[in-house]
């Protein structure tokens, strides 16, 4: 195999909001996750020391909350002030304390020193409490939900930039649905209101890569939105919690861009390519599983208790570390378009972080973003691969894909060229010949495990990243099996 690099043919800029997050009030990402307020190992306002530390290691830049299907039920005036009523989450079935609101999230996103995003409730909600939102965040004094503010003791405005009109409003599921024809008309009062409370905010609507409903809204509220918040899981978990093998999942990596060029046909047809960007606002490989939320008996425990399933560590192995390398590739490929994505979500469940009570575990999606974030550049530059080896992999479904077996793509910044390269082979090394890269100083950091199925737990680490000197003999890069590599070499 062999890659050619043009590091002085730049092709865009990537946004730093690729590598984003995302929380929601589901099982244990907020509380006994990020926030758990009288833990020793939290900090004075309740936040766990720990997952701040690990967070701000990967320098997350914006975090989108909280939701996800939460959203779509939940009322943002029940968790601000001085007191808080719990109240029935009609998503997830249980009780929501309200004690994590708005006022925690900004004060999270401030610790960190990154963007918050907030999804507002299509669902049960209306464009007027959507706006009333926006003026509680932004506004400086003006208004009840100012003062309101500005009475729980946040003087100062957050100046939250980044909304969302809703969640998954598309899918029958969610609370309060909504038909193709009628969310175009949705969005468009939602957004006028918003921006009229403050024309500063970029603003996304929940879309799916269909026509239909891309045509009408795009028809509706294309003049009013920044963004297009589509969504992406592979391995469909909602009601089996039966995770797929590594070679089943690689299966699915042969097509990640598929809902990018549909929206990209789309923006382009309206002439708006240039105006609205790509938000994948949720992604990851593995769909959260939650079943029979529809169907449980009123106080059931079971269907709760299942939820537990999520946080078994030996779930998420090299198979979704690889997976993981091969979406943020195909982002930075799209980085013209692709200006946003957040993986779901960031603590607990499906995340790149599991919290215990004395410590946390990070699996190896954590070490995919402390590749990707420390160590490729802002530049995506020109590179092309060829006599890429492929194989064949089946899917869970049966379905057949032939696949290529390393993913790759360039970046440059200030004189550093890092090359990303992403060997999905189960079993075997891969050798690449590279050109085009400078003579300077040169290392390959490598992320694998002992085997395929490698993860990390609370008793020990199977997936770690590694300084490696011995992959590299002149132009030639040898990628071990199963890994995530970023070669580095100073120009």
């Amino acid at each position: 195999m062999k890659i050619q690099i043009n590091p002085d043919r730049p092709l865009f800029r990537r946004s730093p909001l690729i590598y984003g997050q995302f929380l929601e009030h589901f099982h244990r990402q907020i509380y006994g996750g990020v926030y758990m307020p009288g833990h020793p190992l939290s900090d004075a306002d309740g936040f766990r020391k720990d997952v701040l530390e690990a967070l701000r290691r990967i320098r997350v830049p914006i975090i989108r909350w909280p939701g996800g299907c939460f959203v779509s039920a939940y009322h943002w005036k029940d968790g601000v002030g001085k007191e808080r009523v719990p109240a029935y989450d009609k998503a997830w079935r249980v009780e929501e304390s309200n004690r994590f609101g708005t006022d925690e999230f900004v004060m999270l996103c401030r610790k960190l020193g990154c963007e918050p995003y907030i999804c507002t409730n299509a669902g049960s909600g209306t464009q007027e409490e959507m706006s009333d939102w926006v003026e509680y965040c932004n506004l400086p004094r003006e208004g009840r939900y100012a003062r309101l503010r500005r009475e729980s003791g946040q003087e100062a405005p957050y100046s939250v930039r980044y909304w969302s009109v809703g969640n998954e409003n598309y899918y029958d599921g969610e609370i309060g649905s909504h038909k193709s024809q009628e969310w175009g008309r949705y969005v468009r009062e939602a957004a006028k209101m918003m921006k009229r409370v403050d024309p500063s905010i970029q603003l996304s609507a929940a879309a799916i890569a269909d026509v239909e409903w891309n045509v009408r809204l795009l028809q509706e509220a294309g003049d009013r939105l920044d963004w297009i918040s589509i969504h992406g899981y592979w391995d469909e978990l909602w009601q089996d919690n039966s995770p797929a093998g590594y070679e089943a999942c690689m299966a699915r990596t042969d097509d990640l861009d598929r809902d990018v060029r549909k929206v990209r046909g789309l923006l382009q047809a309206f002439g708006l390519e240039k105006r609205i960007r790509i938000a994948y606002d949720e992604w990851n490989l593995r769909g959260w599983h939650h079943p029979a939320v529809d169907t449980a008996p009123l106080g059931s425990e079971e269907f709760l208790r299942a939820r537990d399933k999520n946080d078994d560590n030996a779930t998420y192995t090299m198979a979704d570390a690889v997976f993981s390398a091969c979406f943020l590739n195909m982002a930075l490929r799209n980085a013209d378009l692709v200006g946003m994505a957040n993986f779901a979500p960031v603590v607990n469940t499906r995340g790149c972080i599991f919290t215990h009570d004395r410590g946390l575990v990070l699996r190896p999606t954590y070490h995919v973003f402390d590749l990707y974030v420390n160590h490729m550049g802002d530049t995506v530059v020109d590179s092309y691969a060829t006599d890429v080896p492929d194989a064949v992999f089946t899917d869970r479904f049966g379905r057949e894909h032939r696949v290529e077996l390393v993913d790759t793509c360039a970046t440059e910044e200030g004189g550093t060229v890092a090359l990303s390269l992403v060997n999905k082979h189960p079993d075997e090394a891969v050798e690449v010949q590279l050109s085009g890269v400078p003579e300077g100083t040169r290392e390959l950091l490598v992320l694998t495990g002992r085997d395929r199925n490698a993860y990390n737990d609370v008793d020990g680490q199977g997936a770690e990243i590694e300084s490696s000197g011995e992959g590299i003999h002149g132009n030639t890069v040898q990628l071990p099996p199963h890994s995530v590599c970023i070669l580095t070499a100073r120009r």
